[in-house]
C-alpha cells in the first residue's frame, strides 16, 4: 500500500546537509506543536478554532504537500492522525540517516508524543537555547551552591530520578525535609497535578521499571511513555494508587521526566555496575558539572556524562566538552546499549553531527565502557601480582 503522504511517482533522493532547511524545520515545528497541544488537552479532542501555532503548522504542511503533489491533511485532527505514521512516509526531503523506517512523532497505539517527538521539539532548536529541564537544574544548582550544600543538590537530583510521582503523603514529607527545604518552592513548581486521563477503574498505576505513570489503553492494558520500556514488552505495573487512599497525586513535568528522570535512571544503573567492579563512584560531582566521577585503584579518574537520547544526530548537535572540574584523566559521554541497538550506526551518526568544539569528545556505549573498566582492573591485578 502506498503511504498517503508519498507521491505516487516516488520521491527523488535529495541530499540535504543543513538542519535548518524547510523540511527539517517543518518536522521540528510539527513536533513542537504536538507536544504543546498535549499540554492543553487530549490530542484527539480539538475543535476549531485551533491554537495559533497548531494552525500555522497545519497551513505550512498543507502548502508543502500541494507543492509536492501529495494529498494534504484537511484538518488538525487529520494531521494528528498522520503523525502516528512513520516520518519516512511523509513527503519530506530529509538528510540520509535523519529518520529510521519506524520513527514516529506520535505513538501509533496511544497517540501520545514519543520520546523522539519530545527530542525534536526540545532539542532540535538552537542548541544555545536553555531548555526547560536545564533551567530547572541551573536554578537548583544556584540554590544549593549558594548555600554550599552539595548533599542538598544531590538529594534534589535523586528526588527527580527516584520519585517522578508523589502521593499527598510523600509530598508532605518533602515539605518537612530539611535537606531539600531550600528548593521547596522549586519542587512545588515542577510537580503537577495528575490529569484524570491516567485513571483506570478508579486507580492510577506506575511502571515498575521506569517509576513514571502508565497510561491506560482501551484494551485494559497499560502504555509506558519510555520507548525502551515498550521495546522490552508490556510494562510491569508497580504501584496502584487510588485517590481515596493517596489523596492528590502529583507527577514531575514532562521535560524533566524525559531529560532528567530517564537519563538519571541510566546514570544510577551505570554507577551500580561500576561500583560492583570495586570502583569508587561519585554522582553529580561539583554540583553536577558531570554525572559520574569514577576513581580506579591507583588514582586514575574518569568523568562521565550519561545521555539517554533516541536520536544520535540531535545528541551530536548538543555535544560539548565535559567541564574540567573536578579534575579527571579521561572524559566520555555514555549512551545505554539499548539506545545504540535500537538505531543502526548510533555512534557514527553522533560523530558526524558533533561540532568541532567537541571533536575530542568520545561517545561510548555503557556495556563497552564497563568492559573497558573491567579490562583496566584485570591488567592492574596482573601488574600487582
Amino acid at each position: 500500500m502506498v503511504p498517503r503522504w508519498t507521491r505516487e511517482g516516488g520521491d527523488p533522493v535529495i541530499s540535504i546537509k543543513d538542519w535548518d532547511t524547510e523540511d527539517v524545520v517543518l518536522l521540528r515545528s510539527l513536533a513542537t506543536a504536538l507536544v504543546d497541544l498535549e499540554k492543553i488537552g487530549d490530542l484527539d479532542t480539538f475543535t476549531m478554532p485551533y491554537p495559533d501555532e497548531a494552525q500555522r503548522v497545519l497551513n505550512r504542511t498543507v502548502l508543502l504537500c500541494l507543492r509536492r503533489q501529495a494529498r494534504p491533511p484537511r484538518s488538525l485532527p487529520e494531521l494528528i492522525d498522520w503523525a502516528t505514521e512513520p516520518v519516512a512516509d511523509w513527503p519530506l526531503s530529509l538528510p540520509q540517516g535523519l529518520v529510521e523506517p519506524d520513527d514516529r512523532l506520535l505513538d501509533a497505539r496511544s497517540a501520545r508524543p514519543t520520546e523522539l517527538c519530545h527530542e525534536w521539539a526540545e532539542r532540535a532548536r538552537d542548541v544555545a537555547v536553555e531548555h526547560r529541564d536545564r533551567q530547572i537544574i541551573r536554578r537548583a544548582k544556584e540554590i544549593f551552591r549558594g548555600l554550599g550544600e552539595p548533599d542538598g543538590y544531590a538529594g534534589f537530583r535523586r528526588l527527580l530520578v527516584e520519585q517522578p510521582v508523589l502521593t499527598e503523603q510523600e509530598g508532605l514529607r518533602l515539605v518537612n525535609d530539611l535537606v531539600l527545604a531550600p528548593a521547596r518552592d522549586l519542587i512545588q513548581e515542577i510537580y503537577r497535578e495528575v490529569p484524570p486521563a491516567y485513571l483506570n477503574e478508579g486507580a492510577y498505576a506506575t511502571c515498575e521499571r521506569c517509576l513514571t505513570l502508565l497510561t491506560p489503553m482501551d484494551d485494559d492494558e497499560w502504555w509506558c511513555e519510555r520507548d525502551q520500556c515498550r521495546r522490552i514488552g508490556p510494562p510491569p505495573v508497580g504501584r496502584r494508587l487510588r485517590p481515596e487512599d493517596v489523596g492528590e497525586l502529583l507527577q514531575l513535568e514532562r521535560p524533566l521526566r524525559q531529560f532528567v528522570t530517564g537519563p538519571g535512571r541510566a546514570e544510577m544503573r551505570l554507577a551500580y555496575r561500576l561500583t560492583e567492579l570495586g570502583l569508587s563512584v561519585e554522582l553529580w560531582p561539583g554540583f553536577d558539572n558531570y554525572d559520574l566521577r569514577v576513581t580506579f585503584p591507583g588514582g586514575r579518574v574518569w568523568a562521565i556524562d550519561v545521555k539517554d537520547w533516541a536520536h544520535p544526530g540531535l545528541l551530536g548537535r548538543a555535544a560539548r566538552p565535559i567541564h574540567p572540574e573536578p579534575p579527571y584523566d579521561e572524559a566520555f559521554w555514555v549512551v545505554p546499549a539499548a539506545r545504540a541497538k535500537a538505531r543502526a550506526g548510533y555512534v557514527a551518526t553522533f560523530e558526524r553531527n558533533r561540532p568541532d568544539t567537541a571533536s575530542g569528545l568520545p561517545l561510548m556505549v555503557d556495556d563497552a565502557l564497563v568492559r573497558r573498566a573491567r579490562k583496566i582492573l584485570r591488567e592492574r591485578k596482573k601488574t600487582d601480582a
